[in-house]
């Protein structure tokens, strides 16, 4: 239960950043960000109003939102917000919703609500789902709209870019490794990036307080206290 604890806590206090997250192939998509990111910061727009993110679980389309949301001027709007989040805010010029594909019934007229004051009033929303627009079990007045834009899809990073990212990750913090740690905790963990990261720096830790080296016993112990019932 402590060490859970201990996971959950790294992962809350690390931020998500445009910065930190690990592009792979999705350079376009970064470029395109980065600089909505920076046309926000400025008060300025880059012409894109509308921009739909789709792809798997763990891809990274809600660290993308979050960070995005750091941005000054922004709103986060998750799936299951009250319908009050999704009242139009002149001072807001960034929104971002996230799992489109979860919106409730009422959830779904506010968001095509917002999406039209968003429009009338020259702010910018990005959006995500698990699929692309056309797929989406939506009213079809929202479904259509959602595919208005530039539709990305976020592309998961493969086993190889996932080692060698944190491979990198564990040289930087001057952490060495056992040969075989990285590619069984890939294989043995869940498969999103952020909580692959903080595993690894869970392992760091967890190395230091009983004096053993980061090998592969010690990490398959480690995922058996993370997986313990709480």
């Amino acid at each position: 239960m402590m060490m859970r604890q201990m996971l959950l806590g790294l992962e809350a206090v690390k931020p998500q950043t445009l910065d930190n997250f690990v592009s792979g192939t999705n350079h376009e998509l970064m470029q395109l960000l980065t600089g909505l990111a920076a046309a926000n910061r400025a008060a300025e727009h880059t012409g894109e109003r509308f921009i739909y993110l789709w792809g798997e679980p763990g891809a990274g389309k809600t660290h993308l939102l979050r960070a995005l949301a750091n941005q000054p001027a922004a709103r986060y709007i998750a799936a299951d917000a009250g319908e009050s989040v999704f009242l139009f805010d002149e001072s807001v010029r960034l929104y971002l919703l996230d799992d489109c594909d979860k919106l409730s019934a009422a959830s779904q007229v506010a968001a095509f609500a917002l999406f039209n004051q968003v429009r009338e009033h020259g702010a910018v929303m990005v959006s995500a789902g698990a699929v692309a627009p056309a797929g989406l079990a939506l009213r079809e007045d929202l479904r259509t709209r959602l595919g208005w834009g530039l539709i990305y899809q976020v592309h998961p990073l493969t086993d190889e870019e996932k080692i060698s990212a944190l491979t990198q990750a564990a040289a930087a913090r001057g952490v060495t490794l056992s040969p075989g740690v990285i590619p069984y905790l890939i294989t043995h963990f869940r498969r999103d990036m952020r909580s692959l990261v903080s595993m690894l720096d869970a392992l760091d830790t967890y190395s230091l307080e009983t004096k053993r080296p980061m090998t592969l016993p010690l990490l398959r112990e480690l995922l058996q206290l993370e997986s313990e019932p709480t």
